[in-house]
């Protein structure tokens, strides 16, 4: 490449040119324009534009020499390797540094340190701690240990990684809302309809204390837990999160969340969408405010109606199909079931109850009004009842191996089908117990397959309503992430503010991860995006560069199209892998 310019009456322009072959002949082929003599002096602050103008074309010409440099790598086989010195490096985490810092997080470390008088980097820290959970998830010590296989070093202590929790738990609430507002910065979130849900984690300890108690496991296993309440926006990308006693009934922790998600967040416009554990008539009150700004939309089993609206819900006739003017009327009895198996068919109404809630003033009795949407499939009554088949199958298997029935059973466990007796017919004490399938339990459940029923505050469609309902699965998604990829349970840190930051870190991760599975159009597993990153180790020849030890794959080109870099290359030169790593490090304007 070479310098070129042109003049005119008033001015000089310059611009780099390159010779190129074409068609057998020699072109002359302009590849940047670098502007006017005037531009150039005023734009970058320079008095010789000329000069200025060489110093690029040799930088670019230096640039385009090292992209396509060739090195030869000297290996002796008598000679040891250096004591204690590292050779691979993993640059996995580049794609998520890239989110890290475009979600402003590098900014709010640093506005959280102004806070505060510690000497460690806490960019640095929660940075390793984000990228360590989703790549390598583990303990903080060995968190610590495997940050130092990134291709930048962390310069911490793992002392500094524990002193920084405390401070992270006390910056819980700013995290979120910052976080939360950087986020809008880079894209529009849709949080017009939010969805909120409870889980909880494990603790491999025997004694309750602080948050730490004994409660309904969600893995039924018998240790202390804490639980976790959780929102999230349209996009499956989180909102903000709590943490309470793992004793403590889930119903009351959405309501002071939600508070400080307007209060904190700019949020005041949504429909919130809850499942049937969380739709007290507290939290549905609380989001059927008179200025209409938010509402509700909840799963409402029709086992729990009262027998008015149940008889309703289940009769045979009234049904109604979505968009369709005629004002027709079906009937479930004279349904086709491969004719209309596909179809799914509603039916509404309005109705009030009188209910009592729980607010900070005591509680009293209000009237709530609501709209009841009952909606009615066959193929969702065939795939219930292939699940059920299935449980019962291994209820069978149960009783063959001597199994009996249980005293209290969840919903999907296969004992609730076996039923024991433990007497003889004339009420004596038995000498063997009998344990059979119960066709009542099964009869009764058959009732309700294909039935589906959610309550709103909502004047929408019906199958509006019904189409925002189904897409809680992925907040379900979210603590599948966090429970087996990022591996948050058991958790093994135990003072209160120390569990709390080991939350943040897997509640930022879990975003930077949607936000990374955004960018490559969602068509990849978790399993797949991490194990890919995972993998994408480089062997470092001191003064040469990065070369790739990983398997380029379809996965591996996407996710550098995506983020605009690329080191599936034979060797990444040492000064082209520094500005690879600055690159991931610009963050969002």
């Amino acid at each position: 490449m070479r310098l070129g310019w042109s003049k005119n009456k008033y001015s000089i322009s310059y611009y780099v040119q390159k010779t190129i072959y074409v068609d057998g002949k020699n072109k002359s082929l302009v590849i940047k324009r670098l502007g006017s003599e005037k531009e150039i002096c005023e734009k970058y602050g320079v008095s010789d534009a000329k000069a200025w103008a060489k110093e690029q074309v040799r930088l670019m010409n230096e640039a385009e020499k090292e992209e396509s440099a060739s090195y030869n790598i000297e290996l002796n086989s008598g000679k040891d390797l250096e004591l204690n010195k590292q050779h691979c490096f993993n640059g996995g985490y580049l794609f998520l540094q890239q989110i890290y810092y475009e979600l402003g997080l590098h900014k709010i470390c640093r506005a959280i340190a102004s806070r505060h008088s510690f000497g460690y980097d806490l960019n640095a820290i929660l940075s390793r701690l984000i990228y360590t959970r989703i790549l390598f998830p583990s303990s903080k010590k060995n968190s610590f240990k495997e940050s130092s296989k990134f291709i930048e070093k962390p310069d911490f202590e793992l002392h500094d990684i524990y002193r920084s929790l405390s401070v992270l738990a006390k910056e819980s609430d700013y995290i979120q809302s910052r976080l939360f507002k950087n986020s809008m910065k880079m894209s529009k979130r849709n949080v017009g309809i939010i969805y909120y849900d409870c889980t909880n984690f494990y603790f491999e300890i025997e004694q309750a204390e602080d948050d730490k108690q004994y409660g309904k496991s969600k893995e039924n296993r018998p240790n202390p837990i804490v639980g976790m309440g959780l929102f999230m926006d349209s996009d499956g990308i989180p909102i903000a999160f709590s943490i309470y006693p793992g004793n403590q009934n889930e119903q009351p922790t959405m309501v002071p969340l939600e508070k400080k998600m307007l209060s904190m967040f700019d949020m005041s416009k949504f429909v919130v969408c809850t499942d049937a554990g969380l739709s007290s008539a507290t939290n549905r009150h609380f989001n059927d405010d008179e200025d209409g700004d938010r509402a509700f939309v909840t799963t409402q089993p029709i086992k729990t109606l009262k027998s008015h609206l149940k008889k309703w819900a289940l009769a045979d006739g009234g049904w109604k199909l979505p968009k369709e003017t005629s004002g027709k009327e079906y009937k479930i009895s004279e349904l086709d079931d491969e004719k209309d198996r596909d179809k799914i068919f509603f039916k509404s109404r309005w109705i009030k109850e009188k209910a009592l809630i729980h607010t900070d003033g005591g509680d009293k009795y209000i009237t709530l009004e609501q709209k009841l949407i009952v909606s009615y499939s066959i193929k969702y009554k065939e795939y219930l009842r292939k699940v059920r088949n299935g449980q019962i199958e291994r209820a069978k298997k149960m009783i063959a191996d001597g199994e009996t029935s249980k005293g209290r059973k969840k919903q999907n466990d296969p004992h609730r089908f076996i039923k024991t007796d433990h007497a003889t017919k004339d009420g004596e004490v038995a000498d063997k117990t009998a344990s059979y399938i119960d066709q009542s339990v099964i009869d009764e459940e058959e009732i309700y397959d294909g039935y589906y029923a959610v309550c709103t505050n909502l004047d929408d469609p019906a199958e509006s309503i019904v189409r925002i309902n189904k897409r809680r699965w992925e907040i379900e998604e979210c603590f599948r992430i966090m429970k087996t990829d990022f591996r948050a349970r058991p958790v093994y840190v135990k003072r209160q503010e120390r569990i709390l930051a080991h939350f943040i870190t897997c509640f930022i991760a879990l975003i930077v991860y949607r936000y990374l599975d955004r960018k490559l159009d969602y068509k990849y597993t978790v399993d797949q995006l991490i194990s890919t990153m995972k993998d994408m180790n480089f062997i470092r020849y001191e003064g040469k560069g990065y070369q790739p030890t990983y398997t380029r794959t379809e996965i591996t080109d996407a996710l550098h199209e995506a983020y605009g870099f690329c080191t599936s290359k034979e060797i990444i030169p040492v000064k082209k892998m520094r500005n690879i790593c600055a690159q991931t490090k610009k963050s969002q304007k």
